[in-house]
């Protein structure tokens, strides 16, 4: 870990180590989640969903990559097991229990509209006293809004769909 690269940050490091490591903690469980959730969906344009839920997993896995990298550059630790996931996580985890791609989609935009939230609050935080913190929320910030956007007209897609076949 660089003394400059700490230096810089003009916030307590402690409380962004903790906030980085609860938005570590959101990305692994988000990850997992799409990735079961692609696995198991079922229902009309599963497989748009299932291709969608794949790119999203594979979003989150290298979000919370970068945000393991920050953690260790400012000297911090990424949590370390999936159970300290559970207690730092800000979005929690909503198991697929539940198969059918409209509930799977429910669940996802939720957890997107959260990292939202989570992501803007972190950029405020961030805005001013830590310029290479701010730049990587950005980054994932953008990638999360995109993610709300593509959930949300898949979801429209198909309640159009299932419409159409109830005429």
């Amino acid at each position: 870990m660089g003394t400059k690269g700490r230096e810089i940050v003009g916030m307590n490091v402690e409380e962004l180590l903790t906030l980085l490591n609860k938005a570590f903690a959101d990305e692994w469980l988000a990850y997992y989640q799409y990735w079961l959730g692609a696995k198991i969906a079922k229902g009309p344009m599963k497989d748009a969903v299932m291709a969608e839920l794949t790119q999203h997993s594979a979003d989150e896995l290298r979000h919370a990559d970068m945000l393991s990298l920050r953690i260790i550059q400012l000297g911090g630790v990424p949590l370390l097991s999936p159970q300290d996931w559970m207690k730092q996580t800000n979005c929690g985890y909503d198991a697929p229990s539940d198969p059918d791609v409209h509930t799977l989609l429910d669940q996802n935009i939720k957890g997107e509209q959260c990292a939202i939230v989570t992501y803007k609050k972190l950029l405020e935080k961030t805005q001013t006293a830590d310029p290479v913190t701010y730049n990587l929320v950005v980054q994932i910030l953008s990638d999360e809004v995109v993610h709300e956007e593509d959930l949300q007209a898949l979801k429209e897609d198909l309640s159009l769909l299932v419409a159409r076949h109830k005429r």
